[in-house]
């Protein structure tokens, strides 16, 4: 299997020269091999100047969330905006201007899939007989977030002197502003019709009804939402998009995201957050199989995000949630070492879902778990721990995705000489949940987009 690394923690250990067998590769070989790779991406696995998930072999199957179309590129990572981003690495480590067409060309892509409500949804179909696709852009699993962060780089990498691109991008970090609630909350996602909330300071609090009664809430993404890293992906957009351009507008905003943060923290016993609030700050339900509960993995995110708002804008105000958070995780771990994705409202227990057909009904038994969502994850506890420890000298990243040290030599010798990284199915979980037989194998938008941006930071060394 054709490993997929974390380019952060390469770049970490690179610092502490801790990978050596790099060592016996050249520069010029490097440069050769990123090159014959990026070539064949570009020539044979994009359509469009865009990107999916997976793609066989044999270039005939492609995947995102579920079969691609020859039309259809994916903005939802890893799709066109991770790939972009990759090239733009690599660009900057070899100013090859090659990396830079290629990023333009995942760029235009995008454009031509932004949505009149400013952002993305997560794919772009170019069939002309296609109809629109719904004007909802989306902020669910950092679709939005990521298309926004490489187009911020994109403009800067060809200083801001690109029209459609510079428009692109503005308008998209206008209509991101424009999405938050006046407490500093954002939604899911938003269209022309979205309704603001009533500004108010009102504080996270227990459902004053029956949870279980109350079932799955019709338009949940206009509520206040946290799910699926929101706060994380979103923050880290804003951060950039200061970074970037020098405008206070976009710190205010990361300072009023801090704040609802902090009123989002639900009270003891449970001193974390849920996936999703109502208005009246109380946790909710969303899918069916989402129920108003305290969510592990999102409560992780929040401190992550609250550590790195505090340091960019030295409000220590911020860190005032974070130890009653740390040692709610360490008291709710499993027996295993990992935490629940949901603890059940006041009683702490894990909270499963149950499904039979259509249906699904909270349970506290893991025995039968359905298989379409990760019910447990590793804890982060003590990486967060350690890095709330350390403040402001923030590890980077604060929660590792993979605890693995990329070897350039393997990744050298691994790619074929079409100049492809084909990775062989295992088992192990995937983004869209690809159908894969064991064994079988395809080419990975993330394996290349990590194993291109390795090489970058080799260079750069």
């Amino acid at each position: 299997m054709q490993k997929r690394f974390s380019t952060a923690i390469f770049v970490s250990f690179l610092a502490f020269g801790f990978v050596t067998s790099a060592h016996s590769q050249t520069k010029a070989d490097v440069r050769s091999k990123m090159k014959k790779a990026a070539n064949f991406f570009v020539e044979k696995v994009a359509r469009h100047g865009g990107y999916v998930y997976y793609t066989s072999p044999d270039l005939k199957i492609r995947l995102g969330e579920g079969p691609a179309t020859d039309s259809q590129v994916w903005v939802q990572p890893p799709g066109t905006p991770t790939v972009g981003m990759a090239f733009l690495t690599a660009y900057e480590a070899t100013s090859d201007s090659y990396y830079l067409s290629a990023a333009l060309k995942a760029g235009q892509a995008l454009i031509q899939g932004q949505l009149p409500s400013g952002a993305w949804t997560n794919n772009i179909d170019f069939s002309p007989e296609k109809k629109r696709t719904r004007n909802f852009s989306t902020l669910d699993d950092d679709i939005s977030q990521s298309a926004i962060r490489f187009m911020l780089l994109l403009d800067k990498a060809t200083q801001f002197k690109n029209k459609p691109i510079h428009d692109s991008t503005t308008k998209a970090l206008d209509s991101l502003l424009a999405a938050q609630f006046p407490n500093g909350a954002f939604p899911q996602g938003w269209d022309e019709t979205l309704a603001k909330a009533p500004a108010n300071d009102a504080k996270a609090s227990f459902p004053s009804h029956d949870w279980k009664s109350e079932g799955r809430i019709k338009d949940y993404w206009d509520m206040y939402t946290l799910n699926d890293g929101l706060a994380p992906s979103v923050s880290k957009t804003l951060n950039l998009a200061h970074q970037i351009t020098g405008e206070e507008r976009f710190l205010t905003s990361l300072k009023h995201l801090g704040n609802f943060l902090i009123l989002a923290q639900m009270p003891e016993p449970q001193p974390a957050w849920a996936q999703q609030y109502n208005y009246a700050m109380e946790p909710i339900w969303a899918r069916k199989f989402e129920p108003a509960a305290i969510a592990g993995r999102e409560t992780e995110g929040v401190i992550a995000t609250l550590l790195r708002i505090a340091a960019c804008t030295e409000d220590t105000r911020l860190l005032k949630p974070v130890p009653a958070a740390l040692a709610w995780l360490k008291r709710s771990e499993l027996p295993n070492g990992k935490l629940a994705r949901y603890y059940e409202l006041q009683s702490n227990k894990p909270l499963y879902m149950a499904r039979k057909g259509k249906t699904y009904s909270p349970t506290h038994d893991d025995s039968n778990l359905p298989s379409h969502y990760g019910w447990k994850n590793p804890s982060r506890h003590l990486a967060l721990e350690t890095a709330y420890n350390a403040f402001p000298n923030l590890p980077n990243p604060i929660l590792p995705d993979i605890e693995t040290t990329p070897d350039v030599t393997e990744i050298l010798s691994s790619l074929n000489d079409d100049g492809a990284w084909i990775s062989t199915y295992s088992g192990e979980p995937l983004p869209g949940q690809p159908k894969f037989k064991s064994g079988e194998q395809y080419i990975h938008s993330g394996v290349f987009s990590d194993n291109l941006t390795a090489l970058a930071s080799f260079l750069k060394r």
